[in-house]
């Protein structure tokens, strides 16, 4: 029978050693384990158990536990409607805020003036400090039937009616990237700063041009940063519900809307959180799966 030499085990390589947790390491994430499973997990196993119940625990007395409010929600085409729309402003918005944000953060990150990225940061920042509501009634004061927009191209002869840039899509994609550019912005920003310029120097000593060097070189590596922001945008934008009901009123529903009109209006919450459920799990899925995409297109997996 052979045995180990503790020396043999000093050389074993670091990724086959299993780590061991000290007791004070263990103490010292006690807290943050405490305070993850009172305020996220105890919250979500609650809801849960509320979604299969037939009824108000609260105020009904004969309440048991069902599926009937999945079973509604698969059954019914109007709730998956509702989601896909829900999906389809994520979708949108969170590829305009891509397109808009990218040229931001790379200039912001690439500006070698510290002026420049001053006054560049304080633009980005800027409509951080207001309000949502305001930022959402600002869009409507300009996008309105009788707003500056629609009062200034008709003054101009430019069109004969209102053009109708609210109380639909349109409207509450064009707030929801105003207001989450910036989240984009900044994750992105964090990410190309990091990106040694010496790289793209590397690449255009070797023939490429500029562009080249960027698609070749800059935007690759900065494809963590576009994925974080893009999984920001997208889940802020997908439980979004203040801009979604002022920009849309209720031509445009989704399901953090119809999820307050259960709560509100109906008083079902066991219905209100099955769709809370469904919005959860639906994002989660698509969360994982851009995931898993982005990181093989970022290693080069499909090239």
């Amino acid at each position: 029978m052979s045995t180990t030499s503790p020396t043999a085990v000093s050389t074993l390589p670091a990724g086959s050693r299993r780590r061991r947790w000290s007791p004070a390491q263990i103490l010292l994430l006690l807290p943050l384990l405490a305070l993850f499973m009172g305020f996220f997990v105890v919250p979500l196993l609650v809801m849960f158990v509320i979604s299969l119940l037939s009824g108000n625990p609260v105020s009904d007395d004969n309440v048991h536990f069902t599926l009937a409010n999945y079973r509604q929600l698969f059954s019914d085409r109007f709730y998956l409607d509702v989601l896909v729309e829900t999906l389809k402003i994520g979708v949108i918005t969170t590829a305009i805020a891509v397109l808009v944000g990218y040229p931001l953060a790379y200039q912001l990150a690439r500006a070698r003036s510290p002026r420049v990225r001053t006054m560049l940061l304080m633009a980005i920042l800027s409509p951080m400090l207001t309000g949502i509501v305001v930022r959402t009634y600002a869009w409507m004061t300009l996008l309105a039937d009788h707003g500056i927009i629609n009062s200034g191209l008709q003054s101009l002869g430019l069109t004969e009616g209102s053009l109708p840039l609210m109380y639909n899509t349109f409207g509450v994609v064009i707030a929801l990237v105003h207001i989450f550019v910036p989240f984009m912005v900044l994750t992105v920003t964090g990410v190309i700063s990091k990106i040694d310029l010496r790289l793209e120097e590397a690449a255009r000593s070797l023939g490429a041009s500029r562009f080249q060097a960027f698609l070749q070189v800059t935007l690759p590596l900065s494809a963590p940063g576009i994925l974080a922001g893009s999984l920001l945008v997208f889940s802020l934008a997908i439980s979004s519900y203040v801009t979604p009901i002022l920009m849309g009123g209720f031509s445009v529903l989704t399901l953090p809307i119809l999820i307050y009109q259960q709560l509100s209006g109906v008083f079902n919450f066991a219905f209100a959180a099955a769709l809370s459920f469904l919005l959860l799990l639906v994002s989660l899925i698509i969360v994982i799966a851009y995931f898993r995409v982005v990181k093989k297109v970022a290693e080069g997996a499909f090239s």
